[in-house]
Parts: structure tokens; sequence; C-alpha cells
């Protein structure tokens, strides 16, 4: 298979019946490194706003059990569209996430945002380190995907396109985005669980090199303050010589698919063990689309 055979099959795909399809090439085939990293960016922009990082932060499920918290935010994703979203496996993950969410009074604007940053957080991230941007049908595959989760968990408002999830997230950033002791609290236990991925020796550089890739609202919003100059242009080379060394590699051949792989459940894991342990005993209540 040819370096850009997938990116044919693709623009020849239709993204509002396919959207499932394309995300699952891109994410297991195409830049499933820089997919989670565009991911794990949305996880860190939602901690710039108090009112969301007030609430993480007083469950304590960051400092408790941060891997878990992050495994299963990456595999509620992935049970959403491993048999696209029409399926009952994607069905199921939605009820289990509104049960999840409905022990807390969430305004309907945060649900937005949160979806918004996982549209758009993989598309600039691609877009800035992947070995080749995105292709118009693979942009607007984000969007639908945003949009049916959006239908499916009863969320009012999901915008139909790429520039609107864009325009929501941004708008939301600029009002919202202050400071709070809650925000790096919040922020420095997922940074902890990060870099823990890395070996002991790596880890400070590993965080400072994150830390180097946030844009200076978002840092301002955590209470970090700005890496160097020659930290920046580090991290940017770095990663710009990864996607060209990328680039070159021939493509993921299709037995061999980039699928998630827990720390949290190096045996496997079932939906019920996804989320807090008390989950289980709230009522499971049906979709929107499923009340008569």
């Amino acid at each position: 298979m040819g370096r850009y055979s997938r990116l044919r099959e693709i623009r020849r795909m239709d993204p509002a019946r396919d959207c499932a399809e394309i995300l699952r090439l891109m994410a297991q085939y195409e830049f499933p490194w820089d997919y989670r990293q565009g991911i794990g960016l949305a996880f860190l922009r939602d901690y710039g706003v108090p009112r969301i990082s007030v609430l993480l932060d007083r469950t304590q499920e960051f400092e408790r059990q941060g891997q878990k918290r992050y495994d299963d935010t990456v595999l509620f994703g992935y049970e959403m569209t491993a048999e696209g979203f029409e399926s009952e496996r994607a069905r199921a993950a939605a009820r289990r996430l509104n049960r999840i969410h409905g022990r807390y009074r969430i305004p309907n604007e945060d649900y937005l945002y949160v979806l918004a940053t996982t549209v758009v957080g993989p598309r600039r991230w691609i877009d800035r380190f992947g070995w080749r941007p995105l292709c118009p049908q693979e942009v607007q595959a984000l969007a639908e995907a945003g949009r049916r989760t959006a239908a499916m968990m009863g969320i009012a408002g999901a915008p139909d396109t790429y520039a609107g999830f864009e325009e929501l997230m941004d708008s939301y950033e600029r009002a919202m985005f202050a400071y709070d002791p809650a925000n790096r609290r919040v922020a420095t236990a997922t940074f902890r669980v990060m870099a823990h991925w890395y070996p002991a020796p790596l880890r400070p550089l590993v965080a400072r090199l994150s830390l180097a890739l946030l844009d200076e609202p978002l840092l301002r919003a955590l209470g970090f303050r700005p890496q160097p100059r020659w930290v920046r242009l580090a991290a940017e080379h770095l990663l710009r010589a990864r996607a060209l060394g990328v680039g070159l590699l021939p493509a993921r051949p299709r037995w061999l698919p980039s699928r998630p792989r827990p720390r949290s459940y190096p045996f496997g894991y079932h939906l019920d063990d996804l989320g807090p342990h008390w989950a289980g005993s709230r009522p499971l209540e049906p979709l929107p689309q499923e009340r008569s």
C-alpha cells in the first residue's frame, strides 16, 4: 500500500455517511499518535475553565486515579466509533456517559465546549505536527462525529460544520478562560499521569516540552509561565522532524491497526468498568432518540 493510498480512499468517501470509518482510518492508521495528542490537548483546554476544573477537582478522580480517568475518556471515544454511531455499541457508551454525567448539574454550553475541543483539538494538532494536513473529508468527518455525539447524548445546539465548532470553542474560551487554583491542580495531576509514561530521567524534560506547546491564554488560565523561547523552538523542531520521518515510512498495514492500550486495564475491559465506581448505582436512562 502506497503512503497516500488511504488519503485517496478517504477523499472518495462521504463524510456525512462514512464519518465513523474516516475517523477509524485517521485514528488507527494515518495519525494514531497525533490523534491521541490532539485529544490530550483537548483535555488540557477543558481545565482552563474554572467551572469545569472546579467540578473535576472536587471529584478528586485525577488525584486518586488519574491514569484510569484518562484511559476511560479515550475508551469512551473508541467505543462510540468502533462500530459506527448507529450501532448498539455506540448507544451503550452514550447511555453510560449520560449516567455518569447525570449526577452533576452541567450547563449545556459546557458540554458543547468539551465536545468542540475533541473536534478542533485533533485537527489543529495534526495540521501543525502531523506528517500531512487533514483533507476536507477528514475535517468534516470530525465535525459530523461531534454532531452525532451531541445528538446521542442530548446536547443541544451542536454546529453542523467544523468552522462552527471552531468558532464555538474560540468564543467560549475568550469568555470563560480564567485562572483558578483548581485549574492548576487538575492540570498538574494530568501532567503527572502523562510524565509517568516515560522513563524517570526523561520526565522533567517531557513536562517542559509539553508546556512549551501550549498557547499563552491556556498557560495563563492554568497558572503556568510560558517556557523560554529556546524550549518552544526545540519542542516544535522535534515534532516537525518526527513528522518528516513518519511521512517517509510505509503506510500502516490493514492487519495492524493502532487501538487503545489502556494501562488501567492490562487484561481487557468491559463498558461497565469505565467511569467511577458509583456509576452502576445510578439509573440508566434511554437516549433522546430512544424516547417515544
